[in-house]
């Protein structure tokens, strides 16, 4: 099975498949059944959360004003604090 998604969307996507710690396909089909999404702390794992980290850090510190046109970054410090805040309960 294929299917076409914008350059916009692929980005998303490999970013939340790299912050799960699953395969592409792991992650697709657990969301496309709509089952969670369960993050398990591993060196993967906590290098894609330290290199999303990064990469926030240098677009805050490049924004002035976070306005409605960095939707993106937002969902991604949401999804990042998300899987940071399971990792911590999981310890």
């Amino acid at each position: 099975m294929a299917f076409r998604v914008s350059e916009e969307e692929g980005k998303l996507i490999d970013r939340c498949v790299s912050l799960s710690g699953l395969t592409k396909q792991d992650y697709i089909i657990r969301r496309l059944q709509c089952r969670d999404v369960v993050v398990r702390g591993n060196p993967r794992v906590y290098k894609a959360l330290r290199n999303q980290m990064a990469e926030i850090y240098g677009e805050l510190k490049r924004l002035e004003i976070c306005s409605g046109e960095n939707d993106e970054l937002l969902y991604t410090i949401q999804l990042i604090a998300e899987t940071m805040n399971g990792l911590k309960r999981e310890n």
